[in-house]
């Protein structure tokens, strides 16, 4: 399955890019286990799994850890924005 992957916000910094596609293995199939996933990659990644404050959306929904994704999905990771 390959998934498109956006990264928005300070997260897009600390990761040093704001999309990808990306191939996933088939026991990857809801937001929980993609972060898990990407966390792995190494310290930059582990803020996917902790911080508590960050939200995922498939395509372009607001997505819980167990929302199922399935291939040709659009996942974007972002922290929660204020304004002032």
């Amino acid at each position: 399955m390959t998934i498109k992957l956006l990264y928005f916000a300070s997260l897009r910094e600390a990761l040093g890019t704001n999309s990808e596609e990306l191939a996933l293995p088939a026991e990857v199939s809801d937001v929980a286990a993609l972060k898990v996933f990407l966390a792995a990659r190494g310290a930059a990644w582990q803020a996917l799994t902790q911080s508590r404050s960050l939200r995922a959306a498939v395509n372009q929904q607001m997505a819980g850890p167990d929302s199922g994704i399935c291939d040709g999905d659009e996942v974007a990771f972002f922290p929660p924005v204020t304004g002032g």
